[in-house]
């Protein structure tokens, strides 16, 4: 699990199933951005990424 933050202040949550992509820093930017694409995560602009679990 991930916390997504954006500039604004907010904040949403990344769920990645496969442990493999999960460990991949870059891997995780392009998940976040293609959840973006299909609605999964809210749109703006992303601060940071940080896993928390």
């Amino acid at each position: 699990m991930f916390v997504v933050d954006y500039d604004d202040a907010r904040r949403a949550y990344l769920w990645i199933d496969d442990p493999a992509k999960a460990g991949d820093t870059r891997a995780v930017g392009a998940i976040a951005r293609a959840q973006q694409e299909q609605g999964s995560l809210p749109e703006g602009t992303i601060t940071s990424i940080r896993r928390i679990r």
